[in-house]
């Protein structure tokens, strides 16, 4: 049976990862503005895969017969002054996020919860790929520089980005 303690910070990490949608679906706003549709598009997929994390953490607290309370979501940053400048918030975030779950399987293994436990090693690992995704994004505009022609290639490049439910969603 999971721990109250325990479903209190999966709540609270449920009203992390829409603030970390928001977030994304924020970033792709400005940046469409901006001229690029297809780093805008990367943002988009984003936000769906932030939504979908709380998905999985509501269907899990669901599992376990706990309650579900949604609490206000608090207000997001809607401009950076470049798209270098969003891919490092994005990285910087994705740290702090990385932190949160680490702090739910320390609860978890607090709590000897083995079932917590092994529902958190996917985000995990979804961290250790969020961390790495965002640092050769911060890499790449950092190459690129004020070069337009590899801003635009970046552009198309992310554009092409698929959005695929994750497996805990199936």
């Amino acid at each position: 049976m999971i721990s109250k303690k325990l479903t209190k910070a999966i709540n609270d990490q449920i009203n992390a990862e829409m603030w970390s949608a928001y977030l994304y679906l924020s970033m792709a706003q400005d940046i469409y503005a901006k001229g690029f549709h297809g780093i805008a598009h990367w943002f988009k997929v984003q936000f769906l895969e932030e939504q979908a994390h709380a998905a999985i953490m509501i269907n899990y607290l669901h599992s376990q017969d706990a309650r579900v309370i949604l609490a206000p979501i608090a207000k997001v940053q809607t401009e950076w002054d470049t798209v270098l400048a969003a891919f490092e918030d994005t990285l910087k975030h994705e740290k702090e996020v990385t932190a949160m779950i680490n702090n739910l399987c320390d609860i978890a293994d607090e709590d000897k919860d083995r079932a917590a436990a092994n529902f958190l090693a996917w985000f995990i690992d979804e961290q250790v790929e969020e961390e790495k995704t965002a640092s050769d994004l911060v890499n790449h505009c950092k190459m690129i520089g004020d070069h337009i022609g590899g801003m635009i290639m970046l552009d198309k490049e992310l554009g092409a980005r698929q959005y695929h439910t994750p497996a805990p969603l199936k």
